[in-house]
């Protein structure tokens, strides 16, 4: 029954002090605005002014609906103002999945000029190892899945922005340490450090070592890819990377890369992103940074 501009007469009146300054704010006639008055009160079943003298006074019911227009009203034209602001693509939310843990250090480089160029816009990642990344995206949990590893599916975009090569990563001290590449063989005879991935994820296991029919001499799970590398560097073992992200922790830590086999493993950080959505602005935007985003 109530309408906003029934909560505007009265936070006017209120403001202006009488009907006449009111119905001048509101750019109505005199006799429109009392028009007004009288209906609401018809509709509501009760007064809410009476007269006192040559003036109008607040009933209790006009009283508590005047209370309730200048506590509504600012909340209303705030949500207005809000959805002014997503209308515009000035406000929003971007929710990003991660399958590329150790590339994380590279989403916050593509992040950080998204946000200063979109401030309005905030944005949440997702980022667990037994994270289900298509799921997500096709259940519209996330808006974006980061991965090096896509999967082909009816509705579905995938767009490369950031090559990279996955190398092993040795302690200097290593006797691996000066050698161009490795072997299978060679890595199956060290301790390998992964993510808690499953094998069947894991490019070191599934490019290289099993189509040789070899296996490293005992496989360990660690979570923080600082972790690995401190293990790395105290030759505990050896860990696969991306190798600007090597060459990035090598400047503090005693390790270096070695490829992995005459060729390597070449590789691409991919954006997924439903079809549907490839023409938001702030989908097309965080793409295009990424696209633009070196780590050299």
């Amino acid at each position: 029954m109530i309408e906003r501009s029934h909560l505007r007469i009265l936070r006017e009146i209120d403001r202006q002090g009488s009907l006449t300054a009111a119905a001048r704010a509101l750019h109505l006639t005199q006799s429109a605005l009392s028009h007004k008055i009288t209906r609401l009160e018809q509709l509501l079943g009760t007064p809410l002014w009476q007269k006192e003298g040559r003036g109008l006074k607040l009933t209790q019911a006009g009283d508590y609906l005047q209370q309730q227009a200048n506590r509504l009203l600012p909340q209303l034209e705030r949500v207005d103002e809000r959805l002014l602001q997503f209308a515009r693509g000035e406000r929003g939310a971007l929710n990003i999945g991660m399958e590329c843990h150790p590339c994380y250090q590279w989403l916050l480089k593509v992040v950080d000029p998204f946000l200063a160029r979109w401030p309005g816009v905030d944005v949440d990642v997702t980022q667990k190892f037994q994270f289900g990344g298509m799921a997500a995206l096709f259940n519209h949990d996330i808006d974006l899945l980061v991965t090096p590893d896509p999967i082909v599916r009816e509705g579905i975009h995938f767009e490369p922005v950031f090559p990279y090569e996955q190398v092993l990563v040795v302690s200097r001290d290593s006797t691996l340490a000066g050698l161009k590449r490795v072997t299978p063989e060679q890595v199956a005879a060290q301790i390998l450090y992964t993510y808690p991935v499953a094998i069947e994820r894991l490019d070191i296991f599934q490019q290289f070592l099993l189509p040789a029919s070899c296996l490293p001499r005992k496989h360990k799970v660690l979570e923080a890819t600082e972790m690995m590398l401190q293990m790395v560097a105290a030759g505990r073992g050896v860990t696969t990377l991306p190798l600007w992200l090597v060459e990035e922790y090598a400047e503090t830590l005693p390790i270096t890369p070695v490829r992995l086999g005459d060729g390597g493993i070449h590789k691409h950080i991919h954006l997924g992103v439903r079809e549907a959505d490839l023409d938001d602005r702030h989908t097309r935007a965080f793409i295009e940074i990424a696209g633009e985003t070196t780590l050299v």
